[in-house]
């Protein structure tokens, strides 16, 4: 029986689509457990989305063509029009900046999976990679993972990152070695890893500068040792650092909102601010890109108490400029399955409170908040585990989601293979649980007076 899903406790917005829980609809898996959601991405044309699991399945939705109909019997059920089992966990997932779902061609996408080349696939029944883009060691045969890949328009070349390298792919060339190689360091085998240049560790998160932006185009790098870089492909790989600073300081002496590592790098819509986001942490740092290092304030309340990825998205202010005297809005999800929305960033410093916020999941983490170019609907993902107690309770949510270095999750779950002893006592891998996890759209409604903050 399908759960029935709750009305969420504000007027703000109303739930039109879900999945429901999809922890209730068990399937073979090896481990007995349905993998949950860990992102979701709108496709470039606002009439899919694609979502990636724990179980290394990416999928495709199709939004239905009455999802804002006053007639609909909501919430709609969304069931996956495409999917695409991967062999090996995949780091990172992007999708075409010409996707257009009317052509067949365009509805392509790029995934890094450990020790695999970089492959693109078509979301269509076929299981098999359409092209693959090897990331290698410069001296070896070796695979690099890309631990972040950005595809920005107009999709001719992507971006991707790995450790202490940014690479730069042409999509047309084919199973080619990328055309563009920038170190994030100057020499791995200095006696200091660099010498105190540039920005040393696994690169986590990339962004792409906004296309309209006022001025030159630049890709923003976090990693995981809690760096940020800006890097501008248009010149030579030698001088292509435009700026490189530590994000420490800013969030433990400034903003006290704690952190560990860069999970996200996100532009405003005007390309003047970028916002840096990382796991365990209580807040999102907000820098004015024109003072470099600078940091302008911080976004208060967005609990990411974990090591798992969530992940934010803008949106440009009432008077329809991502930078402008209304500012733009940030929306996020938290651990405790509340998203927030956040208004007029970028136009005052300090501490920002969220404007207002409703429940989207059941104590889940909401792993992915992503509003449509429309500005009418925004989509949530949610999904986590926890480990219970001996005696039943709950032992918290995972902490092995990094993608920093080894992927600990994957390693421990190895245990579950041979045959053991059966008075051993099971490991906490075992004995995990989900909880709710779902893919919801939510419709954002024009009351905001009659809302509660």
């Amino acid at each position: 029986m399908d759960h029935k899903e709750e009305t969420p406790h504000t007027s703000k917005v109303e739930l039109v689509a879900s999945t429901g829980d999809t922890t209730r609809h068990l399937e073979n898996n090896d481990d007995g457990l349905q993998g949950y959601f860990e992102t979701a991405q709108w496709t470039a044309d606002g009439t899919a989305l694609l979502t990636s699991s724990s179980s290394n399945l990416i999928s495709g939705y199709i939004v239905p063509e009455d999802l804002l109909s006053p007639t609909a019997n909501r919430p709609l059920k969304l069931t996956p029009q495409a999917t695409i089992q991967l062999p090996e966990p995949s780091n990172v997932l992007a999708g075409a900046p010409y996707f257009r779902l009317a052509e067949p061609w365009t509805q392509q996408l790029l995934v890094s999976s450990r020790d695999h080349p970089i492959q693109l696939f078509y979301l269509s029944p076929s299981p098999s990679p359409a092209s693959s883009y090897p990331l290698t060691q410069a001296r070896s045969e070796t695979f690099l993972t890309a631990t972040a890949l950005i595809w920005p328009s107009p999709g001719t070349h992507f971006v991707t990152g790995s450790r202490n390298l940014l690479a730069r792919f042409d999509v047309t060339r084919t199973g080619e070695d990328p055309v563009v190689r920038v170190k994030t360091i100057p020499s791995e085998r200095h006696i200091s890893k660099g010498g105190g240049v540039g920005m040393r560790g696994t690169v986590s998160s990339l962004a792409a500068q906004p296309p309209d932006a006022d001025f030159a185009s630049l890709v923003a790098a976090g990693t995981w040792t809690r760096w940020v870089g800006l890097y501008d492909f248009a010149l030579p790989a030698a001088s292509a650092a435009v700026a490189t600073w530590s994000v420490a300081s800013a969030a433990a002496r400034d903003a006290r909102v704690a952190g560990d590592g860069v999970v996200q790098t996100l532009w405003s819509p005007c390309g003047r601010y970028l916002l840096v986001g990382e796991r365990k942490a209580t807040g999102v740092l907000v820098y004015d890109v024109r003072v470099t290092g600078k940091l302008l304030g911080w976004l208060a309340g967005r609990e990411a108490l974990g090591n798992q990825r969530i992940s934010c998205d803008v949106y440009p202010g009432q008077d329809g400029v991502g930078g402008g005297a209304a500012g733009f809005e940030v929306w996020s999800g938290t651990t405790n399955g509340t998203v927030k929305m956040w208004e007029g960033v970028g136009t005052r410093e300090g501490a920002h409170e969220p404007a207002w916020s409703w429940d989207a999941a059941r104590n889940s983490t909401v792993g992915s908040t992503c509003v449509h170019q429309s500005g009418t609907v925004v989509a949530t993902c949610s999904g986590s585990w926890e480990f219970p107690n001996d005696d039943g309770g709950s032992g918290g949510e995972n902490e092995s989601l990094s993608q920093d270095t080894s992927d600990s999750d994957e390693s421990d779950s190895a245990e579950s293979g041979g045959t053991s002893d059966i008075s051993r006592p099971t490991s906490p891998w075992m004995r995990r649980r989900h909880k709710e996890s779902g893919l919801k759209i939510w419709s954002i409604l024009n009351n905001s007076e009659d809302a509660e903050p």
